[in-house]
This record gives C-alpha cells, sequence and structure tokens, in this order.
C-alpha cells in the first residue's frame, strides 16, 4: 500500500471536504432562514410542548445545534424568551440535529461529487443571490456525502494493518469502562471542533470502513451529545443570568441523559440490533459495494441511536421542566452588569408597524441603539474588561442593521404618502450610513489589536479613541451639551496626531498600526458627519426613552 495516495490523501481531503459541506451547508440554510427562524421561534415557543417542537422543527431546518442553542442564549439575554421556553426549546434542539445525522448516513457517497459539481456551477454562474444561497447549501449537502465517502475508502486500509487496529481495539465499548472512555474523548472532541454533527461523521466513517465496530462508534455519537453542550456555555460567558441558566440547562439536559443511557447501553445495543434485524440488516455484517467490503448499515445504527436517544432523553425529563427551572433560577454570577445582546432587536415590534407614527418611532430607538452597538467598538479597540469579543459583536450589529432596515422597508406601502415615503427612505439611509459606521469601527479595533504597541504608541492610539468617543456621544446624544467639532477642526486633530507618529521614536511596525488607526478614524468622522446631515434632512420627533414619543 502507498500510505500517502491510499491513506493520508482520502482521509484528510475527505475530512476537508466533510467538515466543509458541513460549514457551507449550514452558511447557507442560516443565511436563507437564520432572522426567520428566530422571529418564528420568539413567536411561537411560549410553552414547553410548543417549545420542544418549535426547537426541533427549526434545528432540522438549520442544521446547527451550535447555531440554535447560541440564538436560544441571545433570545434569554433580550427577555424574548424566558427560562422555562428556552429550556423546552433546547431539549427540542438535541432532537432536532439528530435529523442530520440521519441524512448524513444515507448511502450517497457515489453521487456526491457529481451533485457537488452541480451545485458548485450553479453557485459560480448564478446572479441572484438567493440563488447562490440555496446553491451554496445544497452543494455543502452534497460535499458531506463526498467527503464522508473518501474517508471511508480511505479508512478501509487500517484493517490490514494489526499495529493499528491492536492501537484502535483500546477504543473498544466491549466493556463498561471502555464505553465511558468512548463517550468522554467523543465529548473533548465535539468540544473542540465545536460540532457534534462533525464528530459523528467521523465516527461514521471509521465504523463504516470497519475500523470501529458499531457498538464503539455509538458509544462515540453518544460522548458527541456530551461535548456539543460547551458552544453553549461560552456563548453565555458575557450575557445575562437567564442566558448563562439556558446554556447550563443545556449542559445539564444532556449529561444527566448521558449519566442514565450509560448503564442502559447494552441493553439499548441490543434492541438497536433488533429493530435493524427487523428490516433483515445486520451491523455487524459487511456488505458488497463497488467491489469493495464495506459495513454500510453502522452509520444508520449510529444515527438511529443518535436520534433514539435524544428523543428517549426529552421524554424522560420533559415533565421536570418546572424543576429544572427552579433550580437554576437559584443559580448566579459574580458579574456586576449583564451584557446586552444587540443582536436582537428591542423595539422593532410588528404589530406598532401598521401605525406608521408610531412605526417610525420604534425604528428611531432602534437606531439610537444601533449607534449605542457601534460605539462598543471603541471600548474593544481601548481593551476593556468584560466587552464582548470583537468577531461575536460585529456579527451582532451586522444583524441588527439588516433588521432595522428590513422592518423599516417593509412600513412602505400603496397608501403611502411622499412625505412618509421620504421619512422612510431618509431612516433607511441613516440604517446603512450606521452599518458603515460600524464596519470602519469594527476595523479601528482590529487595527488598535492588529500589533503590541509601546506606552507612546497606546497613548496616541488612546488619544485619538478619546476623540472618536468624543463624537459618538455628541451623535448618541438626543440634545447634545456640546456641539460637535466642524470637519476641520477633525481634520486638524487627525494632520496633528500624524505628525506626532512621525515624530516619535516608534518602531516603524507601531507606526504602520497607528497610521492605519488614523485613515479608519478619519472615514469614521465622515460617516458620523453624513449621519447628522441625514438626520437633519428631515423634521424628526425624538422619542423618550423606552416610548413611542410624538413625532
Amino acid at each position: 500500500m502507498d500510505a500517502f495516495k491510499d491513506l493520508i490523501v482520502p482521509v484528510i481531503g475527505g475530512l476537508g471536504i466533510f467538515m466543509l459541506g458541513l460549514e457551507f451547508m449550514s452558511d447557507g440554510i442560516q443565511r436563507l432562514a437564520v432572522n426567520r427562524m428566530r422571529a418564528l421561534l420568539a413567536k411561537i415557543a411560549g410553552t414547553p410542548a410548543r417549545g420542544v417542537l418549535a426547537g426541533t422543527l427549526i434545528t432540522g431546518v438549520l442544521q446547527s445545534s451550535t447555531a440554535m442553542t447560541v440564538m436560544i442564549v441571545g433570545l434569554v439575554n433580550s427577555g424574548v424568551l424566558n427560562l422555562r421556553s428556552a429550556i423546552s426549546v433546547i431539549m427540542g434542539a438535541n432532537i432536532g440535529t439528530t435529523l442530520g445525522n440521519g441524512l448524513i448516513a444515507l448511502p450517497l457517497g457515489s453521487l456526491g461529487l457529481l451533485l457537488g459539481g452541480l451545485f458548485a456551477l450553479v453557485y459560480v454562474f448564478a446572479r441572484n443571490e438567493r440563488v447562490k444561497t440555496i446553491a451554496l447549501a445544497c452543494m455543502g449537502f452534497a460535499l458531506i456525502f463526498f467527503g464522508l465517502n473518501l474517508m471511508v475508502g480511505g479508512l478501509r486500509p487500517l484493517r490490514e494493518m494489526p499495529e493499528i487496529m491492536g492501537a484502535i481495539s483500546s477504543l473498544s465499548a466491549d466493556s463498561f469502562p471502555g464505553v465511558v472512555a468512548c463517550v468522554l474523548i467523543a465529548a473533548t472532541i465535539t468540544a473542540l471542533i465545536h460540532s457534534s454533527s462533525a464528530t459523528i461523521g467521523i465516527v461514521m466513517g471509521l465504523g463504516a470502513a470497519g475500523i470501529l465496530s458499531w457498538e464503539t462508534a455509538v458509544a462515540f455519537s453518544l460522548g458527541a451529545d456530551l461535548g456539543t453542550t460547551i458552544t453553549s456555555w461560552i456563548a453565555s460567558l458575557n450575557m445575562s443570568r437567564n442566558a448563562k441558566r439556558a446554556a447550563y440547562a443545556h449542559i445539564a439536559f444532556n449529561v444527566i441523559g448521558v449519566l442514565i443511557m450509560l448503564p442502559l447501553f447494552y441493553p439499548s445495543m441490543q434492541l438497536l440490533a433488533w429493530v435493524l434485524g427487523l428490516f433483515g440488516g445486520d451491523p455487524s455484517a459487511p456488505v458488497m459495494q463497488d467491489g469493495k467490503e464495506v459495513f454500510a448499515l453502522v452509520p444508520v445504527a449510529v444515527g438511529l441511536y443518535s436520534t433514539a436517544f435524544n428523543v428517549f432523553n426529552m421524554l424522560l425529563l420533559f415533565p421536570f421542566v418546572g424543576a429544572f427551572e427552579r433550580v437554576l433560577s437559584r443559580v448566579g454570577h459574580t458579574s456586576a452588569e449583564d451584557r446586552e445582546d444587540f443582536s436582537i432587536p428591542r423595539y422593532l415590534d410588528q404589530a406598532a408597524a401598521a401605525e406608521f407614527s408610531t412605526g417610525v418611532a420604534r425604528v428611531q430607538q432602534e437606531l439610537a441603539r444601533h449607534v449605542e452597538a457601534t460605539s462598543l467598538f471603541v471600548e474593544i479597540a481601548r481593551g476593556t474588561p468584560g466587552v464582548p469579543k470583537i468577531k461575536d459583536h460585529n456579527a451582532a450589529v451586522e444583524i441588527l442593521g439588516r433588521d432595522i432596515r428590513s422592518y423599516a422597508a417593509a412600513m412602505f406601502r400603496h397608501a403611502t404618502t411622499p412625505a412618509q415615503a421620504e421619512r422612510l427612505a431618509t431612516l433607511i439611509e441613516e440604517a446603512d450610513l450606521t452599518v458603515n459606521l460600524g464596519e470602519t469601527l469594527h476595523q479601528v479595533a482590529r487595527d488598535a489589536h492588529a500589533r503590541p504597541l509601546s506606552a507612546g504608541a497606546r497613548s496616541l492610539v488612546g488619544d485619538t479613541l478619546d476623540r472618536v468617543q468624543a463624537a459618538l456621544a455628541v451623535l448618541m446624544a438626543p440634545e447634545p451639551a456640546v456641539a460637535p467639532l466642524r470637519a476641520e477642526q477633525q481634520a486638524e486633530f487627525l494632520l496633528r496626531t500624524r505628525e506626532k507618529c512621525l515624530a516619535l521614536p516608534l518602531a516603524w511596525e507601531e507606526r504602520g498600526a497607528i497610521l492605519e488607526v488614523l485613515g479608519s478614524v478619519k472615514r469614521a468622522f465622515y460617516v458620523i458627519d453624513l449621519v447628522r446631515a441625514e438626520r437633519d434632512s428631515v423634521a424628526r420627533g425624538v422619542p423618550e426613552p423606552g416610548q413611542p414619543g410624538p413625532l
């Protein structure tokens, strides 16, 4: 055997294609549906039973329990979902993600490359953004099967290598300690890669190639359900008490389920073998595919067990949703404040949009909140403790901007008067400018942390951030206490700071970083002036905080 050509290339290549397919599929589906799914979740998850149903269906569509649980944590953080509903939605999300595992088990490997190529051509040549997004999701779905097929083919020769099989034999579910070890190893791998679907896909490939016994592969799938809880916990770190409790509920739910299932593992294997036997299948028996020996029913057994486990776990723990809520409600944290999730609109009530004046007031309130969210990039640039991560906050600001523009655009109707249309147009333009401002300040934060800076360089950056913060404070104040600085004054400040940067004995890398910050800040000042000009272009009433206000 040529180890490089027959083993390393197909295994590494197949694994990479498989995980890329998962990423493409998840990204495509989320671009198409995540905002609608979030709105639907907030609307229907009012009772535990409806929460389980909503969690199952929405996660089944999104095909990412990670995205779903992070979404749940965010909705709880904003107060849209209460803790009781969140617990039930998480139960449903665990079931919904297993639907994807069942799809992965389908024997479509030989068609994966063909379908992936066809959808890739659609993605490349399509001009409609929605068609491109659908093609991306479908291409990812096809690449999952192609990558899994490559892995199975590459792993199959390992069965003929006694050294490898001897090492893997220690990872066997033929004893209770072995089952526990498999669960813990799979949980660790899943926690590291943040995808239970990826872990289960790898296990399916090992099982189909005959490297792992089907019982061992099933034990690994049990650990994947345990490891996926780490993502919701990480997502909740800078959020409210209830958001943290929702993450703890996810962890507790899966930990309890695994602890209950461990003593039942061998009886459940007998039951699973019996169920497969009813359809004439034996997961331990190889079959011939394309002239090669494959354990084709191992992926089916893994997918079926994963779904059955999560359904069983939900049915077992659903009557105790109230008890979960009471216990978790006593759990607190030491943070002095709860961090707001800006990806969730606070004022954009769809019912309010029916009345033009009320809807406009809500948009203005959300626009003010959007500017507040963009101003957090300045604190991120300073390295202030307790601020959100730059990547997460940037995603939240982008989502909020899209929601504001969509809400305002939906207010255009046949009966809209020219004056009302002008009012809506200027609000949408302001939202676009605020998104631009967020992107610019995001770049400022990235430039400020691009390289370690000396005390002198950090002082120049700090002075520049002070000036940006002052400009933003004027923009955020309903009636500024001081007049905004003129563009000439801002330009003079930037020129003086540039001269100081060139005069100080700094390393050229530091000078480059400071000049990049100054370039981005110059754009930020320009956009702030444009936002003020857009606000002044049409007369606007200023609503009181938390109130629609007169217009």
